[in-house]
C-alpha cells in the first residue's frame, strides 16, 4: 500500500480483489477485458499527455499556494452577487458533510425525508418572500430562472395571444446585463422577440406577451411597479420579476403588486460567491401555472400507513421526461446550496433576516447622507442596497480604490455604482467615503454613528412571513446542529453504502477534493473582479480546460453551463452558430436514437431545431440502415447526431465510427452526450469516436457531489472550427471569436466546484484515469456475472461484456405481481439506494457501481440482489401482503404490538446477517405519490392539515 497515490483510496478495490474478480468474469487482465469491451479501432494508442499524478498532501500544497493568487478585495459590485456571512454551524454540518453532499436526487423518497423537508423548508421561504403561491426547488442561478419564466409566459399565452402570434417579451433595462444575455440566448431560436426599454414609458401592444422587471434594478434603484403591473394586465400581458430575496422582507413583495412570476438568486443567504457560483435560484409563481413549472416541486402527501411524507410532485410534469414536446430541458437543482439557504433561514429566522436587511440598509443610508453632505450627487431616490453615484472621474475612484484593495462598479466614467452587504460595518464605510474624497479633492469627514432608518411606506412591507415554527425554532447552535442532524439522520448517502445508479456515476468525492472549497480565498471571490485579482482561478479553470481537452481529444473548452442539460444546449447553440457562419441556417434537424436520455430531445427543441427520431435494434444499438435512411433523407438540412457513447444500454458499440462518418459525409455534426463517460476516460475518446462537440457530467465523471441533486457542471469541449462559438459573457469576456450569447449568468459557471474535478484529475494523473475507468468496466462486469444466473440482463457488447453499467430486467416478474418498484423499496432494508428504475427500458434496474466501491462492498449489493430474487421465487402469484409489496419497512412497524405480516419481523428488516451491524432505518412507509399530486402542498402548514380524519 503507498499511502502517497491517490489512486489507491479513490479506487476501491486492490489488486488481490481485482484478480478475485477477473477470475470470476474469466478473463486473466484487465488489458484483456478492456480489449474484448471497446471497439479495437477506438482504443487510444498513447497515454494521456497530462501532469503526472500529485499526492493529496502535495496536492492541498499546490492548491493554498494557487489560492492565494487570488486578491480577496471589499467588493461592492453587486449586479447579483455579494459577500455573505456562512454560519459555521452550517458550514460545518452541511457543506463539509457527506452525509449531505454525496446524497442522490431524491427519487426514493422513503430514504430521503431529510433532504426533503430541508427544500420543502426552502420553497416555503421563498414563497413566503415573494408573496407567491407556489416555487419550486431550485434552479441552476438567477439568468436561467428568467429564461425559465419567460419560456413559462410564452408557452401559457392566452388563447388569443397565440392566434395573433404575440411574439415580444419587453424587458427592462434595470434588469441585470449578466440575465438578459441569457434571455437572449433562451429567446433567439424561439423566434421570441426581446424589446429592451424603460418600464415607465414602454407601450403594451397586441403582440407583446409578457415582461421581466427588476426589483430592485441593476443599479439599485427601487420602482413602485404597481401601475406597470396593471397596465400589463389590462392587455392580457403578465410580468416576471427578478427580486433580491433579501431585499423583501423590508420591501412589499412582487406576489402583492400583481406579479405572475418572481425569480432570482438565494446566493446572499449564506453561500460563497465562488467566482460565480454555484448557488440555488428560485422560481416562484402562481398556483394556476403549476403544471407548467420548470424543475422540481417537493409536495407533501402521506405513506400507506396515512402518516405525513414528503416526495418529489407532478413528476410526470418534469420537462425532460416530455422528450421533443419539452419547453425546457431542466432536469436538475442547485440542492445543497438550496439546502444552505434554506437552513440558513432556519437559523436566523425571520427576526434575524430582517434584522441583516435593515443592517444593510442603514449602513446604505448612512453612506448615502454622508456622500450627500459631501456634495455628492446619489441617483436613486429609493434604495436598499445600492447608491449610483456621479463623479467627475471614474477612472480615479477606480485607481484609489484599488489601491486600497476595494471594487466598485463602474457603469461609465461618471457612474460608480456600490452595493453594501452583510458583511459591511461603519470602518468599511468610512474607507468607503475616504477613497471617493481622496478622488474628488474633497475633505474626509469620520462617520462615528450608524444613521437608522425605515423604508419608505409605500415601499414598505406590512405582511407576515416565514411564521411556520421552523422558522421559528432553531436559533441557538446546538438546536441548529441538531436539527441538521436530525434530517440528515433520514437520508441515505454515499457514507452509508453504494449507489448504484445507471447512468449518474456515483463514485467518491474525496475530502482531499472537497477541503478547498470552504476557503476564503476560493469562497469569496466575485465572478466580475478584474481578471488579474483571480489568478489563482485563471490559473485552475484554464488548466482545468487543458485537461479536459486532452482527455475529450478536442481543441477547446467552455466550462460555462451548470448541468449538463445546460452543456447540451450549449453545444447544439455552438453548432447552430457554425452553420449559420456558412450560410447553412437551414440546417435544423437534429437525429436522435430512440434511447436518448429526455433532455437530449428537448435540449434539441429549445435550440430551435426540429428532432427526428431513430430506432434502436433488439440488442440496444442505433440501427444503422434506419439512421442511412434518415440522414440521406435530411441531407440537405441535417444540422447534427445527438449520440451517448457507450449507449444509454451500456454497450461500446462497434460500429460508432461508421455512424459518426455517416453524419459528417451528409453535412452534419456529431454532438456526443458525455453521460457515460466514465467508461471512456483514458481508452478512448470523444475526438476518436469521430465527434464534434461533447458536454461532460463533472459531477459524474469528474468527482463533483450530485449533492442531493445539485450542484453539477456540464462544460462542452469542441473541435477547432467550433470554438470560435463557445458561449460569452456581458460583463467578463469569455468564449471564442464568434461566440454565442450567455448560456449561464456567471462567465465560468459554478467555477468553485471546478476545484473538485481540477484536483480530481491532479490527483489520479494519466495512469490513475485510466486506471479508474479500467476498474469501473471490471465492476461492472463482475456483478453482471454474479447476476446473470438469476437475472436477466438485457444488453452486451459483442464480446459478451458491457461498459461500466448493465440493465437487469425484472418485467418477468410482473406474471407474480412484482413490479420494479417494489425491488427498488425492497432494497431500501437491505441498506441500499435502488439503481436507475426504469431507464432506459421500462421495468428494468440500471446498475452502475464505479470504480470507488471495492470488493467486499460490491459483494454485499450482489447477495442482496440475490436475496431479493429468492423472495421473489417463494412469493405466490399476486401476493400482495408479501415481503416485497410491503417494502420499505419502517423501525415504528417493527416496534409495534401489532404484526399482522405472514413473514418475520426478522425477515422484514434483517433479512441478511450483515445488516444488523449497519443498519438504515427508512423513516416512512411507502409513500402514495397519487395522493400527494391531488393535494398538492408544496410549503411548511402544520402536519393535522395532512392527515385524512
Amino acid at each position: 500500500m503507498k499511502t502517497d497515490v491517490f489512486a489507491q483510496r479513490h479506487i476501491g478495490s486492490n489488486q488481490e480483489e481485482q484478480a478475485e474478480m477477473l477470475k470470476a468474469i474469466n478473463v486473466n487482465s484487465i488489458d484483456e477485458l478492456i480489449k474484448k469491451t471497446v471497439p479495437k479501432d477506438i482504443l487510444l494508442q498513447n497515454e494521456l499527455q497530462l501532469a503526472p499524478a500529485v499526492s493529496e498532501h502535495e496536492y492541498m500544497d499546490h492548491i493554498q499556494k494557487l489560492s492565494v493568487k487570488n486578491k480577496l478585495f471589499k467588493n461592492y459590485i453587486g449586479l447579483g452577487y455579494h459577500p455573505t456571512i456562512t454560519p459555521g454551524v452550517i458550514q460545518r454540518n452541511i457543506l463539509e458533510n457527506p452525509g449531505w453532499y454525496t446524497a442522490y436526487t431524491p427519487y426514493q423518497a422513503e430514504i430521503a425525508q431529510g433532504r426533503l423537508e430541508a427544500l420543502l423548508n426552502f420553497q416555503t421561504m421563498v414563497t413566503d418572500l415573494t408573496g407567491m403561491e407556489i416555487a419550486n426547488a431550485s434552479l441552476l442561478d438567477e439568468g436561467t430562472a428568467a429564461a425559465e419564466a419567460m419560456i413559462l409566459l410564452f408557452n401559457t399565452r392566452s388563447r388569443n395571444q397565440k392566434k395573433k402570434d404575440a411574439l415580444q417579451f419587453f424587458v427592462s433595462e434595470n434588469v441585470l446585463p449578466q440575465t438578459i444575455d441569457v434571455l437572449t440566448s433562451r429567446a433567439t431560436p424561439l423566434h421570441i422577440d426581446l424589446v429592451i426599454g424603460n418600464h415607465e414609458t414602454f407601450e403594451f401592444s397586441e403582440n407583446v406577451f409578457g415582461g421581466l422587471v427588476q426589483y430592485p434594478g441593476k443599479n439599485g434603484k427601487v420602482v413602485d411597479y404597481t401601475d406597470f403591473v396593471k397596465k400589463a394586465n389590462e392587455t392580457e400581458v403578465r410580468i416576471a420579476v427578478a427580486a433580491d430575496l433579501l431585499s423583501l422582507t423590508l420591501l412589499t413583495p412582487p406576489g402583492e403588486w400583481g406579479a405572475d412570476v418572481v425569480v432570482g438568486t438565494t446566493q446572499r443567504f449564506g453561500i460563497p460567491m465562488g467566482y460565480g457560483g454555484p448557488h440555488a435560484a428560485y422560481f416562484a409563481t402562481k398556483e394556476e401555472y403549476k403544471r407548467s413549472l420548470p424543475g422540481r416541486i417537493i409536495g407533501v402527501t402521506k405513506d400507506i400507513d396515512g402518516n405525513r411524507a414528503l416526495r418529489m410532485a407532478l413528476q410526470t410534469r418534469e420537462q425532460h421526461i416530455k422528450r421533443e414536446k419539452a419547453t425546457s430541458n431542466i432536469c436538475t437543482a442547485q440542492v445543497l446550496l438550496a439546502v444552505m439557504a434554506g437552513m440558513y433561514t432556519v437559523f436566523h429566522g425571520p427576526k434575524g433576516l430582517k434584522y441583516i436587511a435593515s443592517k444593510i440598509l442603514n449602513h446604505t443610508y448612512t453612506l448615502n447622507s454622508a456622500l450627500k453632505d459631501l456634495g455628492f450627487e446619489q441617483v436613486n431616490k429609493v434604495f436598499f442596497d445600492t447608491l449610483n453615484i456621479t463623479v467627475p472621474s471614474a477612472s480615479k475612484v477606480k485607481e484609489i480604490a484599488e489601491l486600497l484593495q476595494v471594487n466598485f462598479l463602474y457603469n461609465s466614467e461618471t457612474s460608480v455604482t456600490i452595493a453594501i452587504n452583510e458583511t459591511t460595518n461603519l470602518e468599511d464605510i468610512n474607507e468607503i467615503v475616504r477613497i471617493l474624497t481622496k478622488a474628488t479633492g474633497k475633505n474626509f469627514t469620520e462617520i462615528h454613528e450608524l444613521k437608522e432608518v425605515d423604508v419608505k411606506p409605500e415601499f414598505k412591507r406590512t405582511s407576515d412571513y416565514l411564521t411556520n415554527p421552523v422558522f421559528n425554532t432553531h436559533h441557538s447552535e446546538t438546536a441548529m446542529m441538531r436539527y441538521i442532524k436530525k434530517l440528515e439522520r433520514k437520508d441515505l448517502s454515499l457514507n452509508h453504502s453504494m449507489i448504484s445508479l445507471g447512468s449518474c456515476t456515483m463514485k467518491l468525492n474525496a475530502a482531499s477534493e472537497m477541503l478547498p472549497l470552504s476557503w476564503p480565498n476560493w469562497g469569496n471571490i466575485h465572478p466580475f473582479v478584474p481578471v488579474d485579482q483571480a489568478q489563482g482561478y485563471q490559473e485552475v479553470l484554464k488548466g482545468l480546460e487543458n485537461d479536459l481537452n486532452e482527455i475529450t481529444g478536442f481543441y477547446a473548452t467552455s466550462l460555462q453551463p451548470n448541468s449538463g442539460a445546460q452543456g447540451e444546449y450549449a453545444g447544439l447553440l455552438a453548432i447552430k452558430a457554425y452553420h449559420e457562419s456558412r450560410g447553412d441556417s437551414h440546417r435544423h434537424i437534429c437525429l436522435i436514437p430512440s434511447s436518448a436520455h429526455g433532455t437530449n430531445p428537448a435540449s434539441a427543441v429549445m435550440a430551435g431545431m426540429k428532432v427526428v427520431v431513430t430506432k434502436a435494434t433488439e440488442e440496444g444499438n442505433i440501427d444503422f440502415e434506419d439512421l442511412k435512411e434518415k440522414a440521406i433523407l435530411h441531407k440537405d438540412n441535417l444540422s447534427c447526431l445527438m449520440v451517448t457513447y457507450p449507449s444509454t444500454h451500456g454497450v461500446f458499440e462497434s460500429g460508432i465510427k461508421e455512424i459518426t462518418q455517416l453524419i459528417h459525409d451528409n453535412g452534419g455534426q456529431v454532438y456526443m452526450d458525455g453521460a457515460n463517460m466514465n467508461a471512456q476516460v483514458g481508452l478512448t475518446n470523444p475526438a476518436t469516436i469521430g465527434a464534434d462537440v461533447c458536454h461532460l457530467n463533472l459531477h459524474k465523471t469528474f468527482a463533483i457531489p450530485h449533492g442531493g441533486g445539485g450542484p453539477g457542471v456540464g462544460p462542452i469541449c469542441v473541435v477547432e472550427h467550433l470554438a470560435p462559438f463557445l458561449p460569452s459573457n456581458p460583463v467578463v469576456k469569455t468564449g471564442g471569436e464568434n461566440a454565442i450569447k450567455a448560456v449561464s449568468s456567471a462567465p465560468w459557471g459554478s467555477a468553485l466546484v471546478c476545484l473538485i474535478s481540477y484536483g480530481y484529475i491532479k490527483m489520479l494523473g494519466a495512469k490513475g484515469l485510466k486506471s479508474a475507468t479500467e476498474n469501473a468496466i471490471l465492476n461492472a462486469n463482475y456483478i453482471k456475472t454474479k447476476l446473470e444466473a438469476e437475472y436477466n440482463i438485457l444488453y452486451s457488447g459483442e464480446n459478451g461484456f458491457c461498459a461500466h453499467e448493465m440493465i437487469v430486467d425484472f418485467r418477468s416478474f410482473k406474471a407474480k405481481g412484482i413490479e420494479v418498484v417494489d425491488v427498488a423499496k425492497r432494497l431500501m432494508d437491505y441498506g441500499f439506494h435502488a439503481p436507475t428504475v426504469s431507464f432506459p427500458v421500462a421495468g428494468t434496474l440500471m446498475i452502475e457501481p464505479t470504480e470507488s466501491e471495492n470488493k467486499e462492498e460490491l459483494d454485499t449489493f450482489i447477495n442482496a440482489l440475490l436475496s431479493i430474487k429468492a423472495e421473489i421465487d417463494e412469493q405466490d402469484f399476486h401476493d400482495e401482503n408479501s415481503v416485497l409489496k410491503n417494502a420499505p419497512h419502517t423501525q415504528q412497524m417493527l416496534t409495534g404490538d401489532q404484526w399482522s405480516f405472514n413473514y418475520s419481523r426478522q425477515k422484514a428488516a434483517y433479512p441478511l446477517e450483515n445488516i444488523a451491524d449497519n443498519k438504515f432505518w427508512p423513516t416512512v412507509r411507502r409513500v402514495d405519490d397519487a395522493y400527494g399530486d391531488r393535494n398538492l402542498v408544496c410549503s411548511c402548514e402544520p402536519i393535522e392539515n395532512y392527515i385524512e380524519a
